[in-house]
């Protein structure tokens, strides 16, 4: 399995990613210089949205569609996900 997620920065900037363990990631992204360069300067970051693809090909794709989406579109997404979520 397949993650796509998007993170909220420190500046309130988002970045998109994928990953196979979404933990590890977020641990990368906060602690190491295995997250990616974008990010290290603006710590903390923490997961808004995620969902779960099959494959890899399905994942890169949907990233894709979102890093092209506009800032305002992306925040509407994460809204719509957290209210489903919490029943909001």
């Amino acid at each position: 399995m397949y993650y796509l997620y998007l993170l909220k920065c420190a500046d309130k900037t988002l970045y998109a990613g994928i990953t196979v363990d979404l933990a590890r990631r977020l641990k990368e992204h906060n602690e190491s210089k295995k997250g990616a360069k974008y990010t290290r300067a603006r710590r903390p970051v923490k997961i808004v949205y995620a969902k779960i693809f099959r494959n890899r090909s399905a994942a890169a794709k949907a990233e894709s569609r979102i890093k092209k989406l506009s800032r305002a579109e992306k925040l509407a997404l994460i809204k719509t996900k957290t209210e489903k979520r919490f029943g909001s």
